[in-house]
């Protein structure tokens, strides 16, 4: 009866949406009781996440939760963030035009925006910036890393403006408010395209005090002329802890320096890829983050403060011409949760206030933007397994700019969501939930240069919807989501208005006619034996125009599927093989929809062996060299793409890690 009731709710959901993806949720629903009978009940580890901002069971969320440990990252051989993300969830990636593995991510199909319409948080901080730019995330340690979440959808009551698409939660092992013990790790590196890799840290752990301390250095060659990139870093966190109490500050620094090579055309694409138009091109980015933060345990409630001050400056010159910023960000992150018993219910409920200075400095001047917001969540978990989450988020948001654009405002947006989760059996649940999202027009947004004359970049207002499944059964974990995003206003860059402010005389930052981002997510992991485990996910979306000049087509750059399978092997002791294959389909490029870039499946893989406290390892990437690109700007006189910025092939890295 259950299942039933479960199939006619997807039917209403679904019945105005495109029949391939409800028919993909519709034959995952079904398989679930089918499974249900050849399994044994549930006995996975419980999952619990930070990224609700405090613990809490990732399997009692009204929304999915994807989790990426140290161990996952270890095991696949990820050196960034980011490229941990596009392997074990197959989250779609662009190319990283610094050569420092910092792809573009997007979570839920927001093209060339999607930085702008998700959040990224490390240790409580958030680290978004308010330009176009995106947070460096190959700046934070790969190795200092606990655990990545991912939280799929909407974040706003907690994490406010842009979040939107999902919400990146980074915790470091310092960060993690576990024990901490005596250790010390060394990681080195050779490989293709001249890489030289070295990365360092130890913690020195007694009576409560802890120090944390990490270096790295990565130089490399890069696939193309002019890209070479070199980048280092250093972090150290320390503090001090008892049963109640934790108390810590951090310091990180990281730099990069690396060539431009900018796009090729078509013609230079296929004639060949590696080469250069801008052999002077080359650009320096600088990081340091600073954080002072404390927790605490007091009776039914837990307490959290998180201070932050952040800073980046940026140099580049680029086809002879220089240019250049500094950015300051100061950021407080201070919240409360308590949690009681009303006879056989539970209850828990979150306060919490977050701010944020940002500030921009550059030739053409000074803009800054300001946010103070407050919110309060509230979770109610009844005997039967019912939990129903109601949560409310209102922020300020002021903005100014001497760069021409007049800017000058203060206003208030709200966010709001309802959610429910439902036990039906200790093996499976369903989930779903409906609120609101906002953003604002950055400041890059906002440069007069790329606004039409005397416009007012209304904020960008989206009504969410998403549902779901989750099955844990002996050998693994399966879940499902279906999402549907109404977007007013939305926020980007159309390169066919007409603007007297532009050089050629069109394209500008505008608020689009309604959009629609929906779509389906299926994750699984799988333990075929003690020694093979399988990891999946599947995303299925559509991100099109519903009004206006552009109303049915796809927005640019989003990937209506992808794929990403991985495999974990261990043939024998101490030896194991970790594999993996990502397929992406096709993207278009222009709002006219006349190219795209193509789909592409890449594949990687990674040898190691374990002798005592020593691994030794060798990965491959691009295993079967496919020639391929992420990006591309713009469609030719004979409607392929061009302005193509390639991706690397083949490449092969030995690595020696030694832990003591």
């Amino acid at each position: 009866m259950a299942f039933s009731t479960m199939t006619s709710f997807v039917f209403s959901v679904c019945h105005r949406a495109p029949v391939r993806l409800c028919a993909s949720a519709l034959a995952v629903f079904a398989t679930f009781p089918v499974l249900a009978q050849g399994q044994a009940a549930g006995t996975l580890g419980e999952v619990v996440v930070t990224a609700t901002r405090f613990p809490v069971s990732a399997d009692v969320l009204p929304f999915g939760v994807s989790v990426i440990t140290q161990a996952d990252i270890q095991r696949t051989g990820a050196t960034t963030v980011n490229d941990a993300l596009v392997k074990l969830l197959g989250v779609p990636g662009r190319t990283d035009l610094y050569g420092s593995g910092d792809y573009g991510l997007d979570l839920r199909g927001f093209g060339t925006t999607a930085s702008s319409n998700q959040v990224v948080v490390l240790d409580g901080i958030r680290l978004n910036e308010s330009d176009l730019s995106g947070a460096r995330l190959s700046g934070i340690a790969i190795d200092s890393i606990e655990k990545i979440e991912v939280i799929r959808g909407s974040g706003a009551v907690l994490y406010g403006e842009g979040a939107t698409g999902g919400v990146i939660v980074i915790t470091t092992k310092a960060g993690a408010g576990s024990e901490r013990s005596n250790q010390a790790n060394l990681y080195t590196a050779v490989g293709t395209y001249g890489l030289r890799e070295f990365r360092a840290g130890a913690t020195l752990a007694t009576g409560g005090f802890s120090l944390d301390v990490s270096g790295n250095q990565r130089d490399t060659d890069n696939h193309r002329d002019n890209f070479k990139s070199s980048a280092d870093g250093s972090a150290a966190t320390a503090q001090w802890s008892n049963d109640w109490l934790r108390l810590g500050a951090s310091y990180a620094h990281d730099t990069l320096d690396a060539g431009l090579p900018g796009p090729l055309s078509a013609a230079d694409y296929q004639a060949n890829p590696v080469q250069t138009k801008y052999s002077n091109n080359h650009g320096n980015i600088v990081n340091t983050r600073k954080t002072v933060f404390a927790q605490a345990d007091v009776g039914a409630w837990q307490l959290a403060l998180d201070v932050g001050q952040r800073s980046k400056s940026l140099d580049s010159m680029y086809s002879g011409s220089a240019s250049g910023y500094d950015v300051d960000a100061n950021t407080l992150a201070v919240r409360a949760k308590h949690e009681s018993t009303w006879g056989s219910a539970r209850n828990a409920i979150t306060f919490g206030r977050d701010q944020t200075d940002w500030k921009k400095n550059q030739p053409a001047g000074v803009s800054e933007q300001k946010s103070h917001g407050l919110y309060a969540q509230d979770d109610l978990t009844l005997a039967g397994g019912t939990r129903v989450s109601v949560g409310y988020r209102s922020e300020n948001i002021s903005q100014t700019d001497d760069r021409g654009s007049g800017v000058d405002t203060d206003q208030r947006q709200t966010a709001w969501e309802l959610g429910l989760t439902q036990s039906l059996s200790k093996t499976w649940s369903v989930f779903g939930r409906i609120g609101t999202s906002f953003r604002l027009a950055n400041m890059d947004e906002l440069y007069p240069l790329y606004a039409l004359p005397g416009a007012v970049l209304q904020p960008q207002t989206s009504r969410d919807f998403e549902m779901g499944s989750r099955w844990t059964y002996e050998a693994g974990r399966v879940e499902l989501r279906y999402y549907r995003y109404k977007l007013n206003n939305e926020l980007g860059y159309d390169p066919t208005v007409a603007n007297a402010n532009s050089w050629n005389g069109l394209g500008a930052n505008v608020n689009f006619d309604p959009t629609l981002r929906q779509g389906f997510e299926l994750e699984t992991h799988y333990s075929l034996s003690k020694t093979l485990a399988l990891q999946g996910n599947l995303g299925i979306r559509e991100a099109k125009f519903t009004e206006g000049a552009h109303n049915g087509k796809t927005v640019p750059l989003v990937a209506g599927t992808t794929v990403a399978v991985r495999a974990n092997w261990q043939p024998l002791p101490a030896h194991s093989v970790n594999a993996g294959v990502v397929w992406v389909s096709d993207q278009h490029v222009d709002f006219n929809n006349t190219c795209k870039v193509p789909a592409y499946a890449t594949a990687d893989a990674r040898y190691a062996y374990q002798m005592g406290n020593v691994e030794l390892s060798l990965g491959i990437s691009n295993l079967f060299d496919k020639k391929y690109f992420t990006l591309a700007y713009d469609c030719a006189s004979g409607g392929g793409a061009t302005s193509i910025y390639p991706e690397a092939g083949r490449a092969f890295a030995g690595a020696l890690r030694v832990k003591f």
